[in-house]
């Protein structure tokens, strides 16, 4: 496959996604650890807040497959 601009296209869709959610996460999982010393029933509550960035990434990926097919 040659590298044309489509390609570059879905390595940024995936990549920027990538990089926004690592982003996100840390943000949230400090807010996470410092919300959890002071009350362990919001475990699960974090947990969910937690994985819902990772949804950005699945799109992205999504984003690049269509892209190159």
């Amino acid at each position: 496959m040659e590298t044309d601009l489509t390609t570059i296209g879905a390595g940024l869709a995936i990549g920027l996604c990538a990089l926004a959610t690592g982003f996100a996460q840390a943000k949230i999982g400090s807010a996470a650890v410092a919300a959890l010393v002071e009350k362990k029933e919001l475990l699960g509550s974090m947990i969910i807040l937690v994985a819902i960035p990772e949804t950005m990434v699945i799109l992205g990926f999504v984003i690049a497959y269509m892209m190159l097919s």
